[in-house]
């Protein structure tokens, strides 16, 4: 942003600055459950299918081959987004992120939400447009004025709503 509180309208997409997901405390716990039972669903049924001879050994398998990577996936994912959020509340400057287009989108039933065109600038920051795929929310509209957090150097940031 200008100092005389003015936009710099000709600002391109920035495609160098990346979103982080806000992952707090209950969120991580969850994930990492969720992830503890993906990688443990496949060996217990193996082991008990081992121990008791039930007929579970293929099922097993599959599930130990399937989920195990994914609940490997899960927890990884979410150390390192949870490093990311670390990182923005260390180092990150204060920003305010104004909501500038609203666009819904709908993939075959698959996926459906929002395009959320974001303007973001701060004191001391270069302004700079993204874009924010998310679910609707009803308080989501044009002019909207959210906190947002922006790591300049390390090219994050993560919008609160």
């Amino acid at each position: 942003m200008a100092d005389d509180g003015e936009r710099d309208e000709s600002v391109p997409t920035s495609p160098e600055m990346s979103l982080v997901g806000q992952v707090g405390g209950v969120d991580a716990a969850s994930l990492y459950l969720s992830a503890a039972v993906m990688f443990l669903c496949g060996p217990v049924m193996l082991a008990f299918a081992f121990f008791t001879g039930a007929e579970l050994m293929v099922m097993g398998v599959v599930f130990t081959v399937v989920f195990v990577p994914v609940g490997l996936g899960l927890w990884f994912h979410t150390g390192a987004e949870r490093e990311l959020n670390r990182r923005l509340d260390a180092v990150g400057v204060p920003a305010t992120a104004e909501v500038t287009d609203l666009t819904d989108f709908d993939r075959n039933g698959e996926e459906s939400g929002v395009l959320v065109d974001l303007r973001i600038g701060g004191p001391g920051l270069r302004t700079f447009e993204t874009t924010w795929k998310r679910t609707h929310h009803p308080a989501l509209r044009v002019g909207l004025r959210l906190k947002a957090v922006v790591d300049p150097n390390g090219g994050r940031f993560r919008v609160e709503l």
